[in-house]
Formats: structure tokens, C-alpha cells, sequence
């Protein structure tokens, strides 16, 4: 298998696109390490290992350090490695600007931008020690594009776009590969809440 041998952590991996790319990273013979906020992960877990996968669960909030470093550290432990670090976990608090919530603001750049950061971090020291690794940012077209109503959730995608560029200078010397991946609108719980016609 492509990934025998390989840890993947992928964080918002309880549902969704990032269920979806721990399942195929699974496929290929990677352990895993899943995050997600929601308690409900550990169903997703049972549900993985049931298939006969090598999975490990971690319920945290990926805007806050301590629980970043909590989730490599659960890599470490189990593993003794890590190789790959999905940043998924993303949220929309979605609003046209002149409503927007400073708290809706915060929220989502919180959890998009600086859970980006905090995780890509946190696993920099054993992927460094490794001398390899790969990061790979869920971005958005919206990122790219703009989108009625998501300035916060544009401006967070747009930010992990600028990020991945700046952590590819930094880091592809010492044998780090980092990319952005900018998906377009995918049936989910995120996207269930928009209106159909926006659909």
C-alpha cells in the first residue's frame, strides 16, 4: 500500500471532507490520528477501526495551542511518528459584513487561520527530527474567489493559501512538502445550511 508505515493526522475528521480523507488515507495503509471538536468522533473512530483500520482519536479545538500539541503528542505516543498533517477543520459563521458579529469574525478566522497554524506548528518538531513530512491545507475556492456573505470565511481561506506558500519556503529544504488543496462547494453538514438556490 502507498502509505504503509505512514501517521496521518487529519483534524475535523469526524464528517465530511475530512471523514472523507481519512478514510482514503486509511485505504492506503496509513495509522491514523483524527480530530475533530465534536464528542461524536469517537463513533467515526469505532466506525474506521471496525474496517480495520489503525485509528486514534482525539476530541480538542485546533484554535487552541495545548490542544494542537495534544493531538501530535497522541501521534507520538501510539506511533512514535508522524508523516502527515491534514488541516481540515474549518467552520462558517456566514453573514454580509455590515451584520457581522465581531464574534462571528473571530470565530471562524480562530478555528480556519490560526487552527491552521497551530497544528502545522505543533507538528514541525517531529517532522523536522524525521528530516520529511507533508502538510496539506484545505483551503477553498472561496478563498480564492470571494463569496457573498463570507468575508470572514474568504479571508480565512485566502490566509491559509498565503500561509502554505510562506511554510513552502520554509520548510521544503528540509525535506517538508507543504500544498493547499482549494475544493469547491461539496455536500456536507457546512453546505446543507446554505439556501438551495446558493446551492
Amino acid at each position: 500500500m502507498l502509505l504503509a508505515n505512514q501517521v496521518a493526522l487529519v483534524t475535523g475528521a469526524q464528517r465530511g471532507i475530512g471523514r472523507a480523507i481519512a478514510e482514503a488515507l486509511g485505504a492506503q495503509g496509513a495509522s491514523l490520528v483524527l480530530q475533530d471538536i465534536l464528542p461524536a468522533l469517537e463513533e467515526t473512530v469505532a466506525e474506521l477501526v471496525a474496517k480495520g483500520y489503525r485509528v486514534e482519536g482525539v476530541v480538542g479545538n485546533v484554535a487552541r495551542f495545548s490542544d494542537a500539541e495534544a493531538m501530535v503528542e497522541t501521534a507520538l505516543r501510539a506511533y512514535g511518528r508522524l508523516d502527515i498533517l491534514v488541516n481540515n477543520a474549518g467552520i462558517t459563521r456566514d453573514n454580509l459584513l455590515l451584520r457581522m458579529k465581531q464574534e462571528e469574525w473571530d470565530e471562524v478566522l480562530a478555528v480556519n487561520l490560526t487552527g491552521t497554524m497551530n497544528c502545522t506548528k505543533a507538528a514541525l518538531k517531529p517532522m523536522l527530527k524525521q528530516k520529511s513530512g507533508a502538510i496539506v491545507n484545505i483551503s477553498s475556492v472561496v478563498g480564492l474567489m470571494g463569496n457573498v456573505g463570507q468575508a470572514n470565511y474568504a479571508a480565512s481561506k485566502a490566509g491559509i493559501i498565503g500561509f502554505t506558500k510562506a511554510m513552502a519556503k520554509e520548510l521544503g529544504s528540509r525535506n517538508i512538502r507543504v500544498n493547499a488543496i482549494a475544493p469547491g462547494f461539496i455536500r456536507s453538514k457546512m453546505t446543507e445550511a446554505m439556501t438551495p438556490e446558493a446551492r
